[in-house]
């Protein structure tokens, strides 16, 4: 029996060797760890045009709305109703047989008077001729001489009630004042109109080129100002600043410029008015329409452009980037951003600096103080690749 319990304990011992002979096994001992790879770009300085996106409605740049100025019945209606019509075309024929009478009645009693200038003209000469040889009193003289002055009034009267009876007759054509496309007819042939009433016949609207009032907050307003006066952004002041113009639900951008901006801020929503003149030749603009209207601000010429995927979040909902230092070990910055682009890329205000080498790939892998191995990268046509060219030279 002992020679067994011997035996028993002698294999246990030799089972147990061999496993802290196992354990011992260069064989099986871990290395160091390898660093992580990450992808990054180099933050680089360029020039930008910066673009502000703000809400709009389009104007007419100018609109006429067509009354009588004589009282009538409409006769005819000469226009076709949303058609273009032009500066001087008639549209309205109304009643003109009284305006043709009074004309003739003027211009008779112009006659009229021109007839007694030419009887008193020589009898107030022969007067005067008298007068000078105690021939005649002076008062008969005077009274000549008044009754000549009379019959020269009375024809400048007669001129201007000619001139008054010949407008009032052109009235009775109602002609368009401008060019541009003409509304629906609020009249039709039998209605009476009256001089200077309150509801215009039609009404003619310019939409080439039209105007768009576009909205921008005080705020903002305040905040190009200063972004202007500390130089982090540059204007050209010779020129209007080009605007682009989309239409509510439209795939369709339209030119123009920026022609001023208002000097007040409207009281009820808090906002100053800037308005832009638009070519719009196909009339796909029309008066009444919302729009978003983008306009640029200024140029900034040292931006600082990145990719989204290089800015993540922190648990307080702020901005921050995880670099890769000299070291090649990672550093975390809080950064400021001024804005999305329009391809999808991060202005950075603050926090980034140009030469800073960004990570934009792995960054799920790694934290501040990890060690890593880089893979530069370039961004060209919106995606990420990586850089053929010699790293010294790409700095």
């Amino acid at each position: 029996m002992v020679s067994i319990k011997r035996a028993l304990l002698i294999g246990v011992a030799g089972v147990l060797g061999l496993c802290l002979a196992g354990c011992d096994s260069p064989a099986t001992q871990t290395g160091p760890e390898r660093p992580a790879e990450v992808g990054v770009i180099t933050v680089k300085a360029s020039r930008y045009t910066v673009r502000q996106s703000l809400p709009g409605r389009t104007r007419a740049k100018t609109q006429a709305e067509v009354r009588p100025q004589i009282q009538g019945i409409v006769e005819k209606r000469r226009f076709t109703e949303g058609a273009s019509v032009a500066a001087g075309d008639v549209l309205y024929e109304i009643e003109s047989s009284r305006y043709e009478a009074a004309l003739d009645q003027a211009q008779a009693e112009l006659a009229q008077a021109r007839a007694r200038l030419q009887s008193d003209e020589p009898l107030a000469q022969r007067y005067t001729e008298l007068a000078a040889i105690d021939a005649i009193s002076k008062q008969e003289r005077d009274n000549a001489q008044a009754t000549l002055a009379q019959d020269k009034a009375d024809i400048a009267t007669a001129n201007a009630a000619v001139k008054t009876a010949r407008i009032n007759l052109d009235f009775t054509r109602l002609r368009a004042p401008i060019d541009g496309q003409i509304g629906a007819s609020r009249v039709t042939p039998g209605a009476l109109v009256t001089t200077n009433q309150t509801d215009p016949l039609t009404t003619i609207t310019q939409l080439d080129p039209i105007f768009v009032d576009i909205q921008q907050s005080a705020a903002q307003y305040l905040r190009l100002k200063q972004a202007v006066a500390s130089g982090a952004l540059a204007t050209d002041d010779d020129q209007a600043a080009p605007v682009k113009v989309s239409p509510e639900g439209a795939d369709l951008v339209l030119d123009g410029r920026l022609q001023f901006t208002s000097v007040q801020v409207d009281a009820d929503t808090g906002s100053v008015m800037l308005r832009a003149i638009v070519a719009n030749p196909a009339h796909d603009l029309l008066p009444g329409m919302y729009v978003q209207a983008s306009l640029v601000q200024g140029i900034d010429t040292r931006a600082l452009l990145v990719p989204q995927q290089g800015i993540d979040r922190s648990s307080a909902g702020k901005p921050t980037a995880l670099v890769v230092d000299e070291t090649d070990h990672v550093a975390e910055r809080q950064v400021t951003l001024a804005g999305a682009t329009e391809d999808n890329r991060w202005r950075v205000r603050d926090g980034l600096a140009a030469g800073d080498r960004l990570i934009v790939q792995g960054m799920g892998k790694v934290k501040p103080g990890d060690a890593v191995a880089v893979t530069r990268l370039t961004m060209q046509d919106g995606r990420l690749i990586a850089q053929t060219t010699n790293p010294a030279s790409a700095d």
